[in-house]
C-alpha cells in the first residue's frame, strides 16, 4: 500500500476516517470551550489546565481494567457508544449553571470511558489494512488530526468569544454525535479480534506480557513520556494567552500536521528509522524559548516547530507493532493510547502546579526542559536505530 487513494480504496477505511476526524474536532472545541470556561470561574492556570486534559488522568484506570475489552468487543458497537457517550455528557457540561465541581466530574467519566476508544480505533485500522499500510493509515489520521484542530481552534476560538463557552460545548456535541451516526451506518459488523471474557486479571496479565519486552518497554516509554511533558506546556496556553489560546493552538497543530505528513509519506523507511530521537529532541527544544517571555507571534512560531517533532509517535509506533502479535495489537495500541494521554493528564497537572507556583513561563522551560532529559536517559547512548521492518515482528513472537 504504496498512495493515499489506496487507502480510501480500502473498505471501511473512509468512515473510520470520517468518524475519527468529528471526534477529534468534537473533541479539540470541546476543550477550549472548557478550559476557557473554567479559567473564567477560577482564575486558575492549574483548573484550566487540569480541565482541558484531566480527561486523560482517567486514563490510567481504564489502563488497568478495561484493556482486555478492546480485543473482546465488537468494534462498530464499542465506538458507537463512546461516541454517543461523549455526545451526552459534553451537553451535559453545556447546561447552564453547572458548577466547576460538576464539569470536572463529568470530565473524569468521559475519560474513563474513552480508556477504551484508542485500543478499538486502531486495532480496528490494524485489521482493515494491510501490514505495509498501517503506517501510512496512521499518518493520515494524524493528518486529519492536525487539520482538525487548527480549524477547531480557530473555531473554537471564535465561538467561544462571539457566543460563549457553553454555546461552544453544545456544538461539540453535536459533532460527537454525527461521529457516532458515521460509526453505526457506515462501518461494517465485525467479530471481536480475540475471544474470551474481557477481566480485569485479563487484562494485567496481557499488560505484564507486553511490558515484559525490553523493546516494547523502551518504545512505550518513548511513546509516553517526552511528548507527554510537552502537552504540558500546551495546555498552558489559555493561560498564556487568554485571548489567542486559538492561535497558539492551532499553530502547534500545524506543525504536528507537517510533521505527520513528512514521517508518513515522504521519508523512506531507511531514514525514518532513525529520527525517532530526534524528533523528540525537536519537540521539546523550541519551547526553551518561552524562558525569554516570547509575544504571541513569536510563541505561535516556536510552537509550530516543535510540533513538527510529534512526527516520531509515527515513527513509535510503526516499531510497537513490529514488535506486537497481531492478536494483541488493539490491546497493546489501547496501552499506548492510555498511557499516552494519561501522561498527558499528569504533566498539564504538574506544568498547571508550578505555573501555580512560579510563572508561566517558568512552568513551560521546565517542561521543555523534563522532556529533553527524558528522551536522552530512556534512550541511552547505546540505544539501536529505530529501525521498523516486518522481519523483525517474528523473533519477538517467538520469545514470548
Amino acid at each position: 500500500m504504496r498512495s493515499y487513494s489506496d487507502l480510501f480504496r480500502t473498505r471501511e477505511f473512509t468512515p473510520l476516517f470520517l468518524s475519527s476526524a468529528l471526534n477529534s474536532a468534537a473533541s479539540t472545541i470541546a476543550g477550549l470551550a472548557v478550559g476557557t470556561l473554567v479559567y473564567r470561574a477560577t482564575d486558575s492556570p492549574l483548573l484550566s489546565a487540569v480541565s482541558m486534559f484531566g480527561p486523560q488522568l482517567a486514563q490510567v484506570i481504564g489502563a488497568t481494567t478495561l484493556l482486555s475489552a478492546a480485543d473482546r468487543l465488537a468494534p462498530r458497537a464499542t465506538m458507537t457508544g463512546i461516541a454517543l457517550s461523549f455526545a451526552v455528557g459534553t451537553a451535559v457540561m453545556a447546561t447552564p449553571g453547572l458548577p466547576v465541581w460538576g464539569l470536572f466530574l463529568l470530565i473524569s467519566v468521559l475519560g474513563l470511558v474513552s480508556s477504551l476508544g484508542g485500543g478499538v480505533r486502531w486495532g480496528l485500522l490494524n485489521e482493515i489494512l494491510s501490514k505495509d499500510g498501517y503506517l501510512l493509515g496512521r499518518s493520515v489520521f494524524n493528518m486529519a488530526n492536525g487539520l482538525t484542530q487548527i480549524t477547531g481552534y480557530a473555531t473554537g476560538g471564535v465561538l467561544v468569544a462571539v457566543l460563549s463557552p457553553r454555546i461552544t460545548l453544545a456544538g461539540a456535541a453535536a459533532l460527537y454525535l454525527a461521529a457516532a451516526l458515521i460509526t453505526r451506518f457506515g462501518m461494517t459488523r465485525r467479530a471481536p479480534r480475540a475471544t474470551g471474557r474481557p477481566s480485569i486479571a485479563q487484562t494485567w496479565r496481557t499488560n505484564a506480557l507486553l511490558w515484559s519486552s525490553r523493546p516494547r518497554r523502551t518504545t512505550y516509554l518513548l511513546l509516553w513520556i517526552p511528548n507527554g511533558l510537552i502537552v504540558g506546556c500546551e495546555s498552558l496556553y489559555v493561560s498564556y494567552a487568554p485571548d489567542r489560546a486559538g492561535l497558539l493552538f492551532a499553530f502547534a497543530a500545524f506543525g504536528m500536521f507537517v510533521g505527520d505528513v513528512t514521517t508518513g509519506r515522504f521519508i523512506p523507511p531507511a531514514v525514518r528509522g532513525r529520527l525517532g530521537i530526534p524528533f523528540l529532541l525537536l519537540l521539546a527544544t523550541p519551547y526553551l524559548l518561552f524562558a525569554l517571555r516570547p509575544g504571541v507571534a513569536v510563541a505561535a512560531g516556536a510552537v509550530a516547530l516543535a510540533s513538527v517533532g510529534f512526527g516520531a509517535s509515527l515513527i513509535q509506533q510503526e516499531r510497537l507493532m513490529a514488535l506486537t502479535p497481531d492478536e494483541l495489537s488493539g490491546h497493546a495500541l489501547g496501552l499506548h493510547s492510555s498511557g499516552m494521554l494519561t501522561m498527558q493528564g499528569v504533566s498539564a497537572a504538574l506544568a498547571g502546579s508550578v505555573a501555580q507556583l512560579t510563572s508561566l513561563a517558568t512552568a513551560m522551560t521546565v517542561m521543555a526542559i523534563a522532556s529533553l532529559a527524558a528522551t536522552l536517559l530512556i534512550s541511552g547512548p547505546r540505544q539501536r536505530p529505530e529501525v521498523s521492518t516486518p522481519q523483525q515482528k517474528q523473533p519477538e513472537v517467538n520469545a514470548l
